[in-house]
């Protein structure tokens, strides 16, 4: 498993792939008008240095914050890249092989040996640097799910990414050997936690 950290996700953006990936996928509906209209409206910023304001400038990078459209925006967006960077790696499930899980900027990429992560995570970077974005080689991870001590030596741009024994993914803690107790212990130890707030009270 690689855990990857992309650098400053929605701050990366850039507009122009993006309202081109908008009218591949959607043509020039409604909505694709409207996600447009969230994309270019306000696209201006200017800075102030003792006092003074600078004239407005234009800003062609960055999803807005505050906008409701902007996580969508950005899940079409991560779509595309994931989309194009898929190969025939991955872990099989079932019927079905996955090599990655999204959730927003949260990415996972998954293989069953260190050479085709390895591939994939190439792939994945290579679409991220297309598409404007870079990954974080200091805060990406590799992980391997054995009982074993095994080494995954992956290297984005030339950088071996740290291997760790646990990580915590969309707030559950994930460990090497694949086992539950810590995470277990977390969660009891969180609603113990709660409840010794709950039976104590407020302190006047």
């Amino acid at each position: 498993m690689c855990f990857v950290d992309l650098e400053k996700a929605f701050d990366r953006v850039p507009r122009g792939i993006l309202w081109g990936v908008l009218r591949m996928s959607m043509g020039s509906g409604a909505f694709a008008k409207g996600c447009s209209v969230s994309v270019t409206t306000g696209a201006g910023a200017w800075f102030r240095i003792a006092g003074s304001k600078s004239d407005l400038f234009p800003v062609h990078v960055g999803l807005r914050q505050g906008c409701p459209l902007s996580p969508v925006l950005f899940i079409i967006f991560m779509d595309r890249i994931s989309r194009r960077s898929q190969g025939p790696e991955g872990v099989r499930f079932g019927n079905h092989r996955i090599s990655s899980l999204l959730f927003a900027d949260d990415v996972v990429l998954l293989a069953s040996s260190s050479q085709d992560l390895q591939h994939v995570l190439e792939r994945f970077a290579a679409e991220c640097e297309v598409a404007g974005m870079r990954i974080s080689t200091s805060k990406s991870k590799a992980m391997v799910l054995d009982r074993k001590r095994v080494v995954c030596p992956l290297r984005v741009s030339g950088e071996v990414l740290p291997q760790v024994e646990e990580f915590k993914y969309l707030g559950v803690l994930f460990t090497s050997e694949g086992k539950m107790e810590r995470e277990i212990d977390r969660r009891i130890g969180a609603a113990s936690a709660v409840m010794r707030s709950v039976c104590t009270g407020p302190s006047w």
